[in-house]
């Protein structure tokens, strides 16, 4: 009988760890990791070249209730970007372009550019989250559409390019920046047929989407793209230490679903990728663990 008793305290014990362990995580995925805002930063470049430093923003999600978002959004000017790089899911109801303004104000006189996610077009709606551990159907719920023509119309009025299947070169610093953009991937909206010849010969080549699917990032990457920026994955959203990301809500690799990798096409060309994990989430799975929300400073060299 002592051994018997040994074992059920030790069991009681374990239950009880387990318990106690499981509410303290569900609390700072709940509470605290979401409002744990960091700034990753990369560099690409080799010694003695001249460095573009290029703010990389994805994932907002911003709704009027995203203060926090919002007051720390305002301070990333002081990180002294050349240009900034929006990848979609910038709002998540109709009432966000007021904070998203707002948020963006002290960013909004530098150079920028931006493509839309498919949270730009529709608001969220609730979802089994189980179903993002499944295989993709192709199938899309759409909640009521957002005023995604006013969000282009507002960043547009303040200079920054809208790049949905298009494309532009900037200067930026005496150095030419040719950057192509398409629309989100995830609502296949891509279309490649405006942007399909060769990148030119400029300082820098660089594309931007929303979601990072294989199909878009080999056709940038055969086009001659450097660098390709995307978010959509947010990272993970919920990461299991020591295995990390369990899915990424498309066809991109979970070893990738954040960061900065090397990306070879299908035809054996070589770029680099940056997946955000993104700031914000959608509101209906407000939570993150081990996957803090980030904002990317990218030091990129130009010859």
């Amino acid at each position: 009988m002592p051994c018997q008793d040994k074992s059920m305290g030790m069991t009681r014990t374990i239950g009880r760890i387990t318990v106690v362990t499981s509410v303290l995580a569900a609390t700072w995925a709940y509470f605290i990791e979401p409002s744990y805002f960091t700034i990753r930063r990369e560099v690409i470049a080799r010694p003695n070249q001249k460095l573009i430093r290029i703010l990389h923003l994805s994932d907002l999600h911003l709704t009027n209730k995203t203060k926090g978002l919002q007051n720390w959004l305002r301070k990333l000017e002081v990180e002294d970007p050349d240009l900034v790089v929006l990848t979609g899911d910038l709002i998540a109801d109709a009432q966000a372009l007021d904070p998203l303004l707002d948020a963006l104000e002290p960013l909004l006189d530098r150079p920028g550019v931006f493509v839309l996610g498919s949270n730009d077009y529709y608001a969220p709606v609730l979802k089994n989250p189980v179903k993002y551990l499944r295989a993709d159907s192709g199938e899309r719920a759409y909640g009521a559409e957002l005023p995604w023509h006013n969000l282009v119309s507002l960043l547009e009025s303040r200079g920054w390019q809208h790049l949905n299947n298009s494309e532009t070169i900037i200067e930026l610093d005496g150095k030419k920046i040719q950057i192509k953009g398409v629309d989100d991937p995830h609502l296949q909206r891509d279309d490649f047929s405006n942007i399909n010849d060769q990148f030119k010969n400029v300082d820098f080549r660089l594309a931007i989407v929303h979601a990072p699917y294989q199909r878009v990032l080999d056709k940038f990457t055969d086009l001659g793209a450097e660098l390709i920026l995307a978010g959509h994955t947010h990272g993970g959203q919920l990461r299991v230490p020591g295995f990390g990301a369990l899915v990424t809500n498309c066809d991109l690799d979970r070893k990738r679903a954040r960061g900065l990798h090397p990306h070879i096409s299908n035809t054996g060309n070589t770029s680099a990728i940056n997946i955000s994990a993104g700031l914000g989430t959608n509101p209906f799975t407000p939570v993150r663990f081990a996957c803090r929300p980030e904002a990317v400073m990218l030091s990129v060299g130009i010859e």
